[in-house]
């Protein structure tokens, strides 16, 4: 076991402890629209710390235009209805206005508007797809079926971390992330799956057992995706976390980075298969 193992380990518990009920008493207790915001504030403060990311390299990422485009995708993706037309055509058409009025060197703002580009989307819409998991119908499912993501990432990443700790032998992604292991990734899956299996037979959502299974070895799978993802930008900005607000477990991006890619799938499995 590797020193500082039982400290870490007590300040992410600690933490988990003190935001978990907060969170679930939102969910449960608060308005559709309570959650919306509590994720899109999260989006917009993880916008924030990417942004910072890109500075560390150099770059003078957009602010206001890039939170616009990040929001628009937001909404477009958790309210599509109050976007006809879509909004991305117009997000697209607004960075590059936004690119030829900007006042830099071709050479900086090209790169500086593609990566603020990317946060957008990668950020605003996939963040969009998290709170459509609250607001689509049937409504009063929607605490339930964030629940659900909540509880297999959350699981899924336990039974990765220990797993790998034990019985890690094999690297997953050395460049990326040194720590993570082929070993702890299965283990990582079989806890998604069994998390929502279990999920689903407790809770009111009508989905076979096999079906569970599949969507929590998905959401596990785009989940560990995603931290990879987040792992990458992290190691390309040299730094070890992407904030400090959550002690323990890092910044705003550090949380959402598996919920982000682990949501669409959830999302599009209740949209278009129920």
């Amino acid at each position: 076991m590797k020193p500082g193992f039982g400290r870490d380990l007590a300040l992410r518990l600690a933490t988990a402890g003190i935001v978990l009920p907060l969170l679930v008493l939102a969910l449960f207790r608060g308005p559709s629209s309570l959650m919306v915001a509590v994720i899109g504030a999260a989006v917009l403060a993880g916008m924030w710390e990417y942004r910072r990311l890109i500075k560390r390299k150099g770059f003078d990422p957009f602010g206001g235009i890039a939170a616009l485009m990040t929001a628009a995708l937001f909404v477009d993706a958790a309210y599509p209805a109050l976007c006809i037309p879509p909004a991305w055509p117009l997000v697209m058409a607004a960075a590059l206005i936004a690119l030829f009025l900007r006042k830099a060197d071709f050479v900086d703002k090209v790169p500086a508007m593609a990566l603020s580009l990317f946060g957008a989307f990668y950020l605003g819409a996939l963040g969009g797809t998290l709170a459509a998991l609250r607001v689509i119908d049937p409504e009063e499912d929607g605490p339930w079926r964030l629940a659900l993501l909540l509880a297999t990432v959350m699981v899924a990443d336990t039974a990765a971390y220990f797993i790998g700790r034990a019985f890690g032998r094999t690297k997953l992604a050395p460049s990326v992330s040194p720590g993570k292991t082929v070993e702890g990734g299965l283990g990582g899956l079989a806890g998604g799956g069994l998390a929502c299996l279990v999920f689903v037979q407790l809770s009111p959502l009508s989905i076979a057992p096999a079906t569970a299974v599949l969507l929590g070895i998905g959401v596990a799978l785009t989940g560990a995706a995603g931290d990879l993802a987040e792992s990458l930008l992290k190691r390309w900005a040299g730094v070890k976390d992407s904030g400090g607000l959550f002690p323990g477990h890092g910044g705003v991006l550090d949380r959402l980075d598996s919920l982000l890619l682990g949501a669409p799938v959830l999302y599009y499995y209740f949209l278009c298969c129920r």
